[in-house]
């Protein structure tokens, strides 16, 4: 019933039926210009019958009739409405009119984009939540917010709100937190996407925010370690470990008498201390500690007298093989 009206009062304005399949081509068929632009396009029909074209509603007025033509053009110095429905009419000379709605998009980049929310130092593993306001834009459903970290792409906010008026919104990220983001830098980035693209748009840019992340120590070199003593080369404990704030260190000892300087990293073993045994190093800071461990042991050696005794065995077997080869040859000769 509601249709049957609309296109009553249709006929009744121009005295001629309409038909919803038109024969029309629009040039370009999508139009994306910016608020204040000035856009032009072209209207035509494939039919052999028009009588005249024209053009509807264009800031609430037509542009009229134009007779014996098959193709309108339209022109317009700068868009001032947000909500714009161009509409081209093509009367036929059996009386029908057809018309189409280009589909047509107004759009305004963002003043700005803010900062990203500023928090208190973060803890690894523990749940955040981040936000970059995005001002006086439109229209939302063609914006994207994309979040960095350092160099990687984290997050792609796209939004759904139908609204052609330009408006503040604001796009979250729920972050994790973890060491690999202590000191990197984390903004975001507006941007306008249409299909079919738009060229040359810019991107809008956050200044960045930079992270801190706290967490327990890590060991650079994260396995217990063993180390054989030796005569002549020292022995270095390398208990260095990465963490936020920075670790302390504190040293077990094999032996009770060993001593070392206080929050020192490595700790080293010379050949005049003959102290085998385990060690232990812990690194601690205010997010938690690590404990890794150093065997220690005597390298093998080998006694003088063992090579000095093989010797003689050695020497003496080559004695008394010679002896007998003598005694058979003096025997030998006697025989004869």
């Amino acid at each position: 019933m509601k249709l049957f009206l609309v296109l009553s009062v249709f006929i009744a304005f121009t005295g001629k039926p309409v038909s919803s399949s038109c024969e029309i081509e629009f040039s370009p068929p999508n139009v994306v210009v910016r608020f204040g632009d000035p856009f032009s396009l072209n209207c035509s029909s494939t039919s052999n019958q028009i009588d005249s074209m024209g053009w509807e509603a264009i800031y609430g007025t037509g542009t009229g009739i134009q007779f014996g033509v098959s193709s309108v053009a339209l022109k317009i110095d700068s868009v001032k409405d947000w909500q714009m429905e161009p509409q081209c009419f093509v009367n036929l000379e059996n009386g029908v009119q057809c018309s189409e709605t280009l589909n047509f998009t107004v759009y305004k980049m963002p003043d700005f984009i803010s900062q990203p929310s500023q928090m208190d130092p973060m803890v690894e593993g523990e749940k955040y939540r981040l936000q970059c306001d995005i001002v006086d834009v439109t229209p939302i459903r063609h914006l994207f917010v994309v979040w960095h970290i350092g160099n990687s792409i984290i997050y792609e906010h796209s939004f759904t709100d139908n609204t052609t008026f330009p408006v503040n919104t604001s796009s979250v990220l729920n972050l994790t937190a973890q060491r690999g983001y202590n000191g990197a830098q984390v903004w975001c980035e507006a941007k306008m996407i249409f299909s079919p693209p738009v060229q040359s748009l810019p991107t809008i840019q956050s200044k960045p925010q930079k992270l801190i992340v706290l967490y327990s120590p890590t060991f650079t070199t994260p396995e217990n370690e063993t180390f054989e003593l030796s005569a002549r080369n020292k022995i270095m404990l390398n208990c260095t470990a990465t963490g936020n704030p920075m670790p302390v260190y504190s040293w077990g000892f094999a032996h009770p008498i060993q001593q070392t300087k206080k929050n020192d990293s490595q700790l080293i073993l010379t050949p005049s201390i003959r102290l085998p045994g385990t060690y232990n190093c812990t690194a601690s800071n205010t997010q938690g500690s690590s404990t890794k461990y150093f065997t220690v042991i005597e390298a093998p050696s080998s006694h003088p007298g063992t090579t000095a005794g093989i010797l003689i065995a050695l020497f003496l077997a080559i004695i008394f093989i010679l002896g007998c080869v003598v005694y058979h040859k003096q025997r030998n000769s006697s025989a004869a």
